[in-house]
């Protein structure tokens, strides 16, 4: 397999409007995020609940794919992208956490989400200590 190909499910309206204005992680802002699900994704919404945790998976449109040594800061020893939380990477896939602060239709506000404005959003995935 040489290729893979994802639709967004959506984007992100968000107050980050470049990359030096988003937290290093999602978990460091009280900003929120209206993540703007495209129409057809609408009935895929059932069952999410306003206060509930999920996990945003976004594409990282303007990261740099060439990179393969980052660091957090600079008082971190340099490591490979694939240990640390770099949004430069080969495939530029977010990870967040984020808590569903209201549902309105097909746009979800949430809390916590790092992306920038603009972002594509790939999918929404529950959060539970159980599972």
């Amino acid at each position: 397999m040489s290729e893979i190909i994802c639709t967004p499910i959506g984007f992100v309206s968000s107050p980050f409007k470049e990359r030096g204005d988003a937290p290093r992680q999602g978990y460091l802002t009280d900003e929120t995020s209206v993540i703007t699900l495209k129409e057809e994704y609408l009935k895929a919404t059932l069952g999410l609940e306003e206060g509930a945790d999920i996990f945003v998976l976004c594409w990282f449109d303007r990261s740099d794919r060439t990179l393969l040594l980052g660091r957090p800061s600079k008082d971190v020893p340099l490591k490979g992208v694939f240990a640390n939380r770099s949004p430069n990477r080969p495939n530029p896939i977010s990870l967040t956490l984020v808590k569903i602060v209201k549902i309105e239709d097909n746009k979800i506000t949430v809390v916590g989400l790092e992306a920038l404005d603009g972002t594509p959003v790939l999918d929404i995935k529950p959060y539970s200590k159980d599972i």
